[in-house]
């Protein structure tokens, strides 16, 4: 089992960014991702800081941390740059950025800031078009494409990848499902899906996603031994209630995704509730990820 911190970049400053990109990593984490949004969701007067850059300048700051996002939206940028922008990334971080990309769910980025296209269909057919785009200027050899939203005419970039680029898709619909079989290397499962466990409605769903591998975004809320248990649950509950977290101390957590590896997943982006306390993550490290990579 893998686990990476998710932590958006919002109402962080860098050094905050930076400090608990460190303490993930001396804590045991494999890698780090944040979000990918014009705004804040929800909490758009709040600041923010963009995706790429954020993790150019936490892989200049860390050694061993995979830097990600979870997960870009393919319709802010051209696949042309993105292709460019993932390299440099690449070769930057010695190898450790991972491309995770989406179609883009969240309607007030489209609506709000004028992006195109605007339907949830043309965004999963222009998403289609960036992969292939990306897997061909990858390759190193000129590529000519003729699209509906991209033409590429003798299109060549240098250098390649180091070695491969993994591509991680969030998405369970049929459509998205179908650009996991054919492009992925990880398939993100909403946390919504979890429920589905035990009816054999999930095991549908991943067979329909090939030979990508199996990851989830969890919140979690972790409880230090000797603390107000009923207390703290009721806190978490009343704050966190949409993002279904799970809670427990070190030894009930590290059972849970010892389940869940049991059937079949392999990574956990982590998301807790005191957004990433070094005490934390520490704790969580030494609790939960030492036992589980044993």
């Amino acid at each position: 089992m893998q686990f990476h911190l998710y932590l958006p970049q919002m109402r962080l400053s860098m050094e905050r960014l930076v400090a608990t990109a460190q303490a993930a990593e001396a804590a045991g984490f494999e890698g780090m991702a944040g979000m990918d949004h014009l705004a804040p969701p929800l909490a758009e007067s709040q600041p923010m800081f963009e995706a790429m850059v954020t993790n150019a300048w936490l892989a200049a700051r860390t050694e061993r941390l995979k830097l990600s996002s979870l997960v870009l939206c393919d319709a802010m940028r051209h696949p042309t740059v993105l292709a460019r922008e993932a390299v440099t990334l690449d070769h930057a971080s010695g190898g450790r950025f991972e491309l995770g990309l989406g179609w883009g769910s969240y309607e007030p980025d489209f609506t709000t800031f004028g992006i195109a296209p605007g339907t949830p269909a043309e965004r999963v057919r222009r998403m289609r078009e960036t992969l292939q785009v990306l897997k061909g200027l990858w390759s190193g050899a000129p590529v000519d494409f003729e699209g509906e939203y991209f033409r590429l005419h003798g299109a060549v970039q240098t250098p390649k990848p180091l070695d491969r680029i993994p591509v991680v898709i969030g998405g369970s619909g049929p459509k998205t499902l179908a650009l996991v079989r054919e492009f992925a290397d990880w398939w993100n499962v909403d946390v919504r899906h979890l429920d589905k466990l035990e009816t054999g409605a999930f095991e549908d769903l991943r067979a329909k996603a090939g030979d990508a591998r199996v990851s989830v975004q969890h919140m979690i809320a972790y409880l230090p031994e000797g603390s107000d248990r009923e207390a703290l649950t009721e806190a978490i509950r009343q704050r966190f209630a949409a993002m279904n977290p799970i809670i427990g101390t070190g030894a009930e957590l590290a059972d849970y995704f010892a389940g869940l590896a049991e059937r079949g997943f392999e990574r956990i982006y982590a998301w807790f509730c005191d957004f990433a306390r070094p005490e934390t993550l520490a704790a969580f490290g030494a609790d939960v990820i030492a036992p589980l990579s044993r």
